[in-house]
């Protein structure tokens, strides 16, 4: 057992069993000794990484509203000190494997600004009051693949394996219907790309106020996508019902092809299938960090770190910062990028004897002050590093929560990178303002028909 705070942490590997929920006085510290999603109140000893005191709770002065571009809470922040491959050693124990391999991939211009910590994640008061609820009642199904009694909250925010701690990533809040218009590139070697814009709508199904988890029917989520260009693609679009057990149920997905005006199924649209879009550079769990079912992978949690991670990144998807700026050879450009010391639960996955999957290893950074993975490393099939993806949070004030701002994922050995959801050079960027649609919105005949418009 390891002890963190007097939250104590079993260190299992996912067996078949469900896990009891945790005790009343345990959950008791929520909101207490705990932040009400789970991560310590307390700052650290050494005061670099400050006390929670409860996030963000108002926008800041000049923001347009939903649907527009962020403004910078901390634009006056100056960074503390910046890390390069030159004084690595003085930092590599607040580092990741995958951060360290990134120095040494680009020795000359890889860099983190580092900034004071300034822990801004918040969320609504019912999500917290959910949160609490949940702690006393999930419980793991089908050995780990799926989660009951747990509704519009973190389900395990006092998590007691790993791959509990991997279902807050899975089920943390993001509104409950999002439009965001955005674009994904692949960075080749010599810094060339070509931009692909989509329009994509989200239904939180799990998160919906007038919803419960007895008649969410297994889906966690209705998502659907539009490319809008180039104009090879225009038209192409995506759906997906994402399952909550998807073993018991795989997710269901459709492909709309522009061209054919037909709507097919894309049942292998999981676990390591590329994506198109990115080029090959990231598989379809990687998207979000992680996601989909965690059935392939033994979880086991390592306990926290603190750990220097992409926080409050307000400037990189400024409309001050154009894509020729952002995106370098190799990374982001790190002048607008922002780096604080935060604790984080490690995950690791080890992929199954008898399983498949391109990597036979992945560890997650997950912030313990929203239970977003801020980093990830995954291992190929000899056990080395392969590819490191990143995600670039900052809070979403006008809900509010922790999302991130740009996903960024590296390949070590092909040198390239991909990035989602660049919104710098569009007029409207999230909004989680529109009215919500409902079911009926997100079907293969619904989509069919806006496809022949």
């Amino acid at each position: 057992m390891l002890n963190i705070k007097g939250v104590a942490v079993a260190l299992v590997l996912l067996t078949g069993n469900s896990l009891a929920a945790v005790a009343p006085q345990e959950a008791a510290k929520l909101g207490s000794s705990l932040m009400p999603l789970g991560g310590e109140k307390a700052g650290n000893a050494a005061g670099s990484i400050p006390a929670w005191t409860g996030g963000i709770t108002q926008v800041p002065a000049g923001y347009q509203g939903s649907g527009k571009h962020h403004v910078d809470p901390f634009a006056d922040d100056k960074p503390l000190f910046t890390i390069t491959k030159a004084n690595l050693a003085q930092y590599r124990d607040n580092l990741t494997p995958g951060q360290i391999a990134l120095f040494e991939a680009y020795p000359d211009t890889y860099q983190m600004p580092v900034y004071v910590s300034r822990r801004s994640g918040s969320a609504p008061q019912w999500v917290y009051d959910n949160t609490a609820k949940n702690a006393v009642s999930a419980k793991l199904l089908n050995g780990g693949n799926g989660f009951a009694d747990a509704y519009g909250g973190i389900p395990f925010p006092i998590p007691q394996s790993g791959v509990e701690a991997l279902w807050n990533h899975i089920a943390r809040y993001r509104g409950t219907y999002v439009v965001r218009r955005a674009s994904e590139v692949a960075v080749q070697r010599n810094g060339s790309y070509s931009l692909v814009t989509s329009q994509q709508e989200a239904l939180f199904k799990f998160y919906d106020p007038k919803g419960s988890f007895a008649n969410l029917n297994n889906i966690l989520f209705y998502y659907l996508s539009f490319t809008r260009s180039p104009a090879r693609l225009a038209g192409g679009a995506v759906l997906v019902h994402e399952t909550l057990d998807q073993v018991k149920e795989a997710r269901q997905a459709w492909g709309y092809n522009a061209g054919q005006r037909r709507v097919r199924r894309a049942p292998n649209l999981a676990y390591d299938t590329p994506i198109s879009a990115a080029d090959g550079l990231r598989t379809a769990d990687d998207t979000d960090m992680f996601n989909g079912a965690p059935d392939r992978y033994d979880w086991k949690l390592l306990g926290k770190r603190e750990i220097y991670i992409p926080y409050n990144n307000y400037k990189v998807t400024s409309p001050q910062v154009s894509y020729k700026d952002l995106l370098q050879v190799g990374h982001l450009n790190p002048a607008f990028t922002r780096n604080e010391l935060h604790r984080v639960w490690v995950v690791e996955g080890t992929l199954k004897p008898g399983a498949r999957h391109i990597y036979s290893k992945r560890r997650l950074y997950l912030d313990e002050d929203s239970w977003q993975a801020a980093a990830v490393d995954q291992y190929d099939g000899r056990g080395e590093l392969w590819r490191v993806s990143l995600a670039y949070l900052k809070n979403y004030y006008e809900l509010p929560t922790t999302w991130s701002a740009l996903d960024v994922f590296h390949d070590l050995q092909a040198r390239r990178y991909h990035v989602q959801n660049l919104d710098n050079e569009e007029a409207n960027t999230i909004d989680f303002s529109q009215p919500m649609a409902d079911d009926g919105y997100f079907t293969p005949a619904a989509l069919r028909r806006r496809g022949t418009r």
